[in-house]
């Protein structure tokens, strides 16, 4: 299991500060940010060895900014124990339901269990449940779907209990792969395979579904590959960014032939579906 590195900046001015260190930090590999009033966390492994930020960060060495920040080697753990004594089953809408194995069962149409090594894709982030909402609405039989950063693969699982029939799951992490891989078989899934890699992973490959649940940063520098991967009318469905940066990512979107078709937001994260229109 991977070690992680948390960086916490404090940034002035955080308009546009935190926008331009995100954007630095993601071009730098980093995986992972939480916003704040005052600055940005930040997360990135440990393997391989990253780059030093003082060197490699424009944005520390320009006057109008005034950036410090402190650094932390967090130890890989499982989750499980602290998981099971605050997780609640999660409903979406009336007709799913994402539970742990240790839950009560409950009649629904679809019914999702994870069991996570780690604290994100139990549906209980407002991106994971959104993009479940989402993709409950679309058809999904006979479609081929790509679930990129796959997390606890809830999505995945989703997918191929809504009719989809192959089914790939790609994260960089090999904890996600890991844990991805035993929540298929919680669910006794057949149509999923999982991949450790990031987006080069589908160069010359196509889907007819494409979903992708990162960040602002990931997502409009691999826009373009997505797009590549869609099949003539595909759908791609993306989250990970806040309302403001909905213009940004629609913008990105339109220059590669991606039309929105629908977004939902819910505490000022956003999911949307966009359409490959050829």
């Amino acid at each position: 299991m991977k070690k992680h590195l948390h960086y916490s900046f404090k940034v002035k001015p955080v308009d546009p500060g935190n926008d331009i260190l995100i954007a630095e930090l993601g071009a730098l590999g980093f995986e992972a940010f939480e916003e704040h009033d005052d600055g940005i966390e930040a997360y990135i492994s440990e393997e391989p060895k990253p780059k030093n930020i003082d060197d490699e960060l424009f944005i520390l060495n320009q006057p109008d900014f005034e950036i410090s920040y402190k650094v932390k080697s967090i130890e890989p753990k499982n989750w499980n124990k602290e998981w099971e004594s605050n997780f609640a089953p999660i409903e979406i809408s009336d007709h799913c339901r994402v539970r742990a194995p240790f839950h009560q069962k409950k009649e629904v149409d679809f019914e999702i269990i994870i069991n996570p090594k780690m604290a994100f894709g139990t549906g209980h982030h407002e991106t994971t449940h959104l993009m479940l909402k989402l993709l409950l609405k679309e058809n999904l039989s006979e479609k081929t779907v790509l679930d990129m950063g796959c997390g606890t693969g809830v999505l995945a699982i989703l997918a191929e209990i809504k009719g989809a029939v192959n089914i790939e799951a790609i994260d960089i992490d090999d904890w996600s792969v890991q844990n991805t891989t035993e929540n298929c078989k919680l669910n006794n899934c057949q149509r999923i395979q999982v991949f450790e890699g990031d987006v080069e992973l589908v160069a010359g490959k196509k889907f007819h579904v494409i979903l992708a649940n990162i960040n602002r940063n990931i997502l409009l520098k691999d826009i373009a590959q997505y797009t590549e991967a869609l099949s003539e009318n595909g759908v791609l469905f993306v989250s990970g960014f806040y309302s403001k940066d909905l213009k940004q990512i629609k913008a990105d979107a339109a220059r590669n032939g991606l039309s929105l078709i629908h977004y939902q937001t819910k505490n000022d994260w956003v999911a949307a579906k966009f359409k490959l229109e050829i």
